[in-house]
């Protein structure tokens, strides 16, 4: 009965994987795939029986945004794949692109041609920040880990690098009177 539930795993297992690796493989067709739109301001097709119309706006035509769409989108979606699959610690590096792209694509979508790309980084500022403080953190718990580094024993150190006494002060204002002219342990 295991053998079958873990043939069932693998096997489901194995055609993600290669849907995965069929995707990336054919990657640089999709990202041609604008060349099968036409080169005017208006597109007029029928899809399922639905008529759909499109008009390109401020770009020279269809072609012009499906080309900078794919761009931005083929891109975004091997960064997603990167993510959700990726086993290192800094997987959430990843975010930081990601967001990048899907800003620009809705960006490029917006009637204000001259903000394109230029306002992003002011949306992406806290995105970044916000992962870079969650990156450290498990950096430094990594860090710690793997070195077997007490992070309670850093209280119990002066500021020169003197281990204090557990029955002295814990205050930092408490050694005011000490002659500051000494250079402060680095090590």
């Amino acid at each position: 009965m295991q053998q079958k539930k873990s043939k069932g795993v693998g096997s489901k297992s194995l055609l993600t994987g290669s849907l995965i690796a069929a995707f990336i493989t054919a990657s640089p067709y999709f990202f041609y795939l604008y060349e099968g739109f036409p080169r005017s301001k208006v597109w007029e097709t029928s899809f399922l029986g639905i008529s759909l119309k499109y008009e390109s706006g401020n770009f020279d035509g269809v072609d012009v945004i499906a080309w900078i769409v794919f761009s931005k989108a083929v891109p975004l979606l091997l960064f997603f794949i990167w993510f959700l699959t990726c086993k290192h610690w800094w997987y959430h590096a990843i975010l930081v692109p990601i967001c990048m792209y899907s800003f620009q694509i809705v960006s490029t979508f917006n009637d204000d041609l001259a903000f394109t790309d230029s306002v992003d980084i002011y949306y992406m500022a806290p995105i970044i920040f916000i992962a870079l403080i969650f990156l450290y953190t498990i950096r430094m718990k990594i860090f710690d880990r793997i070195h077997n580094i007490d992070l309670s024993e850093l209280e119990r150190v002066s500021l020169k690098g003197e281990i204090k006494d557990e029955d002295e002060p814990t205050s930092p204002y408490s050694s005011v009177d000490e002659d500051d002219d000494e250079p402060l342990f680095m090590g």
